[in-house]
């Protein structure tokens, strides 16, 4: 299905300011970074995706675009996370870059680099696939030397945009410097920097005794400060794009800042940006949170959710609007409308009017992961095969959690399930399973009893007798049966012939499948386990 884009998301109206404020280029320049101090959360991953949804809209546009993303590695390790392991070895190296601080899992050769193979391995997966930056390694091999200089040249002028946005109480006291520096010595930032002599050279002594000058063009040690390095690389990349969040884009945050440094002092035009807000987590994404102090990070969110619908939810959502992410009941919700979208975009279901359908598309568009030629839009040759999400994971249940059991079930039932849809509909069934097992409340979790199983002793003789019928009228003639309502209507129909309210009999049946006394709609939940099953579990009533 060729796209043919209607251009009315949020990542297209970004597209077209960025056009519009930066004028015509042979290729736009967007960035986004974070500092590996930790597990990188579904938080920040909402800057990724909402960098790539723009990169997107501008190739969409026909513009080059380049996404850049920095790894502010060359940062201070200031706090042990709450759930990284070898809480000791880790305190050993407090104030060091993080660069240089072992991984503490012994994986990898730092415990910055861990983190970003955690990020590096996953984003593909969801059709991201940035161009890494490491600050570590641009700093240590003095690229900035020049705008360190130009820095310490405007150290003056940096101190008042500094203070621009501050209360006497917080503007900066005594003399001041626009760099920090890691000893030579101790590799720790406990430094002080004593002076400069108008070129190249920086004096500094550290706590540990250490004194000496670093040559800015051959110091490994030496970055500027955060507020003046993030808007000093705006500048070296060129950026024409880069989100933040509230924090930063808070009034004199960061962000005000670092625009004026940008242009006053770097003479370079700030990147166009907008606010992106926090999210929630509702629910629990499996045993693994329990560990992770509450951080969910984007490879459990693709434990629960497909690598398009973990697109869906941010291409969903206008950035600067708070959400929710669920890993409860709402799951089902989810999926149920990412269906919808779904269907709405190719058409088989019709959109409320022509403003929803083009609304729709675009977020569907938006959602996929693979990209066409130049990194453009690209929808599925083929329309995806979906089972809906509450269903498969009856379907699993019913099959004792064997995914190929499930999906044999269904190929054998419904032909029009190809070999080309297969992917996507096993990486639903892994979702589902996951979810069922790890996530689900417990009601909504069962488990089919055993062949022969005896009737449950809490059944009163009228109710194992409705049993007999059910089995008997219903399970045994199930084939019969080409829809819900057809299985439904001959269910009530032995209730008044056992002459039972047709809650009693539900109750009952539920507890001689699954031990329960509720489950699936019935009708459904029978003519899904089948015949041959049912036949087999009600052969002991």
């Amino acid at each position: 299905m060729a796209a043919q884009h209607s251009f009315t998301h949020w990542a297209d109206e970004t597209a077209a300011k960025i056009i519009r404020e930066k004028g015509e280029k042979d290729r736009y320049t967007c960035a986004s970074g974070i500092t590996p101090s930790g597990t990188v959360h579904i938080g920040n991953f909402r800057e990724i995706i909402s960098v790539d949804l723009v990169v997107r809209a501008l190739r969409d546009m026909g513009k080059k675009a380049r996404f850049i993303y920095s790894w502010d590695d060359y940062d201070v390790f200031r706090k042990v996370p709450a759930n990284m392991p070898n809480q000791d070895t880790l305190r050993e190296y407090l104030r060091f870059p993080i660069t240089m601080v072992p991984d503490p899992a012994g994986r990898d050769e730092s415990y910055a680099r861990h983190n970003e193979v955690d990020v590096e391995a996953v984003l593909p997966i969801v059709g991201i696939q940035p161009e890494f930056l490491y600050q570590a390694q641009n700093y240590r091999a003095s690229k900035y030397a020049a705008e360190i200089k130009q820095a310490l040249e405007h150290r003056a002028e940096l101190k008042i945009i500094l203070d621009k946005f501050r209360d006497d109480e917080h503007k900066i006291q005594g003399e001041w410097w626009p760099v920090s520096v890691f000893c030579d010595a101790c590799n720790r930032d406990e430094t002080e920097v004593e002076a400069w002599d108008g070129g190249w050279l920086v004096s500094y002594h550290c706590a540990c005794g250490h004194r000496t000058q670093a040559d800015l063009r051959q110091a490994k040690g030496v970055k500027l400060v955060w507020r003046v390095d993030w808007p000093m690389r705006w500048k070296y990349e060129q950026v024409d794009f880069e989100p933040a969040g509230k924090d930063h884009h808070s009034h004199g945050g960061s962000f005000d800042t670092g625009s004026c440094v940008c242009a006053d002092v770097y003479g370079w035009a700030p990147p166009v940006t907008f606010r992106y807000d926090f999210i929630g987590i509702k629910g629990s994404p499996g045993k693994m949170s329990s560990s992770s102090g509450n951080v969910v990070n984007l490879e459990e969110l693709l434990r629960v959710y497909t690598p398009e619908i973990a697109r869906y939810l941010f291409a969903g959502t206008r950035p600067n609007t708070e959400f929710t992410i669920s890993f409860d009941l709402d799951v089902i919700k989810i999926y149920e409308d990412f269906d919808k979208t779904e269907r709405i975009a190719w058409g088989v279901e019709k959109a409320k009017n022509e403003a929803v359908f083009q609304k729709e598309k675009r977020i569907y568009e938006l959602s996929q992961v693979t990209t066409g030629g130049g990194g453009k839009t690209k929808l599925p040759d083929l329309m995806p095969y979906r089972v809906p999400f509450r269903h498969l994971c009856n379907l699993i249940q019913i099959s004792g959690g064997d995914i190929d059991k499930t999906a044999a079930k269904l190929r054998a039932d419904d032909p029009s399930l190809v070999t080309e849809q297969m992917p996507g509909f096993l990486a639903r069934c892994r979702c589902a399973k996951f979810w069922v097992e790890e996530c689900a409340p417990e009601e909504f979790r069962f488990c089919l009893r055993g062949a022969n199983a005896p009737p449950p002793a809490g059944l009163s003789a009228a109710e194992r007798a409705a049993i007999v019928l059910l089995r008997d009228k219903v399970a045994s003639r199930m084939e019969q049966f080409t829809d819900d309502k057809s299985c439904a209507e001959a269910i009530y129909r032995i209730a008044e012939e056992a002459r039972l309210e047709g809650k009693a009999l539900f109750r009952a049946a539920y507890q001689t499948l699954i031990g329960k006394d509720q489950g699936p709609r019935l009708a459904g939940f029978l003519r899904s386990i089948g015949k041959d099953r049912l036949m087999e579990i009600l052969a002991g009533v």
